[in-house]
């Protein structure tokens, strides 16, 4: 019987937790600084969260790290919009949702696509690169679908933020999988590149 037992609690801690199962957590993507950003953004949903250069761009919730990128290759002349973001992180939360920061000065060392992050975990440091050059020091803040690498007009942000970065910035829980999901059977998995 013990052993019986000992195989089953062994089974049990194996066993992947579901989202609608474990407490998500949440929390303000930049810690240790003063931030502002509004409630609007230029052509498509997503919020600039500015703050000083260096602050500390952490993971909004647990999940896994699924695109990042060290080098930046944004060039004015071409302007090509998947290097538009410069220096990167996205993260699939253990919500199913996709969270995006850019124009970073640093990727935090040791993370690889893969790696496992929880709420509060350093991804990068805010900067200026990609077309943010130039620019105030911000994080360009996206929050999405999952979609292959080469569909990075999804990855940039298809829900505004804002309401989910008030409430986590007061401490709150706020849970953008319903939205999420509503815009990605809105638009489909894979919606049209958009015109600039």
């Amino acid at each position: 019987m013990k052993k019986t037992w000992a195989v089953f609690t062994l089974a049990a801690i194996l066993t992947p937790i579901s989202p609608a199962q474990a407490a998500v957590k949440y929390v303000f993507p930049i810690v240790g600084c003063k931030t502002h950003y509004a409630h609007s953004h230029h052509n498509y949903p997503a919020t600039d969260i500015l703050t000083n250069k260096g602050c500390k761009f952490v993971a909004p919730t647990g999940g896994v790290v699924d695109e990042l990128n060290r080098v930046d290759k944004w060039n004015g002349k071409t302007n090509l919009g998947s290097q538009r973001g410069g220096l990167f992180v996205s993260i699939i939360g253990d919500d199913g949702v996709r969270y995006y920061g850019s124009h970073l000065k640093k990727v935090a060392a040791g993370l690889e696509v893969g790696s496992r992050v929880i709420a509060g975990d350093l991804l990068g440091l805010v900067g200026t690169s990609g077309d943010a050059r130039g620019t105030a020091p911000h994080v360009h803040f996206g929050i999405s679908w999952p979609t292959p690498a080469e569909i990075w007009w999804v990855r940039r942000g298809e829900v505004y933020p804002w309401r989910y970065l008030d409430a986590w910035r007061a401490g709150k829980n706020a849970y953008p999988s319903k939205s999420v999901a509503a815009m990605k059977e809105k638009l489909g998995e894979i919606p049209p590149l958009p015109k600039y």
